[in-house]
């Protein structure tokens, strides 16, 4: 088969295209056919040596969609042939065109859903399912959405109108269109100076940019509003000072972590899982990269020249 492999820490460039022996599966797993690979910023963190042990040489890629073509011992003959969706956790090994995954992390597909929108789901819909609950929207909120145009962004957005909640964007200005036909009632330019001036008493900020961005978000929030955090893609984290939280009866939650892992991660992927196949969540999927492109992937996604949820397609 092919896949991507990796030898060492660096730059996008060190993703390779390479022809490698097919993974066999052992007691308990399955081997998929992948039809989609997801793409997620936590990847990039992996690649660049940013996030927990790696042994080279590995082929990234926690997130696979596709059709189960081999079983290994002890596994039900029932799966063989299923159109299934799986994190892989640690594991790695994604970005092929076959990948092993344990039968405890499979989910099966319906015939309506894609691959693509599955591989959406099922790593960022069940964070986003998370901080979600944390979040706790009803109809009374006015919610600033960060990344707007982003995997979670979007979906963030489409949660906020589920409730009734009134929704603003921050996007880029190339991606406003997107924002509002995505159902907000208003979508800001971020990268515009002065973005959030004349922006006031929002209940909940939603915010996984952090940084500048983050800070200015907080200043938004009406009297007991309460800014959720979820991330910080611009690679600085929001500052928060007691003074701020103080002035306003403002409260200030991270969404991530211990809070996040209390529900058990199986069961916020079936709440995504379920979601999406009500129609809950319709997940926005940038135009697939082939497999061979991984690199180029990566690149885009980092510089926030994608939208939506970024796919593999082998």
């Amino acid at each position: 088969m092919f896949a991507i492999r990796q030898y060492e820490f660096g730059p996008a460039e060190n993703l390779l295209f390479e022809e490698v022996p097919d993974p066999e599966p052992t007691t308990g797993q399955v081997r998929i056919t992948v039809a989609a690979a997801g793409v997620h910023l936590v990847d990039t963190t992996i690649r660049k040596g940013g996030f927990g042990p790696v042994e080279f040489p590995m082929t990234p890629g926690r997130e696979v969609a596709g059709v189960v073509t081999a079983l290994g011992p002890d596994v039900s003959p029932d799966w063989l042939g299923r159109r299934v969706v799986a994190h892989l956790g640690q594991a790695n090994g994604g970005y092929a065109e076959l990948a092993v995954a344990n039968v405890s992390a499979l989910h099966e597909l319906t015939d309506n859903v894609s691959f693509e929108a599955a591989v959406a789901m099922i790593g960022t819909g069940r964070t986003v399912v998370g901080v979600l609950g944390a979040a706790k929207l009803t109809a009374d909120d006015v919610v600033l959405v960060t990344s707007a145009a982003g995997g979670m962004g979007t979906l963030f957005v489409q949660e906020a109108r589920n409730v009734g909640a009134r929704v603003v964007g921050l996007a880029s200005a190339s991606k406003l269109d997107l924002v509002m036909d995505n159902g907000a009632d208003a979508a800001i330019d971020y990268t515009r100076p002065g973005w959030a001036d004349g922006l006031k008493d929002m209940t909940v900020v939603l915010d996984g940019v952090g940084g500048d961005v983050g800070e200015q978000a907080l200043k938004t929030l009406g009297p007991g509003g309460r800014q959720i955090i979820y991330g910080w893609a611009s690679r600085k984290s929001t500052p928060i000072s007691t003074e701020a939280l103080f002035a306003n009866s403002l409260t200030a939650t991270v969404a991530l972590g211990p809070g996040l892992m209390r529900r058990g991660l199986r069961t916020l992927e079936d709440e995504s899982m379920a979601g999406l196949a009500s129609g809950r969540f319709v997940p926005l999927v940038n135009p697939p990269f082939a497999l061979k492109d991984a690199a180029q992937a990566h690149t885009a996604l980092e510089s926030r020249a994608t939208v939506g949820k970024v796919v593999l397609r082998p």
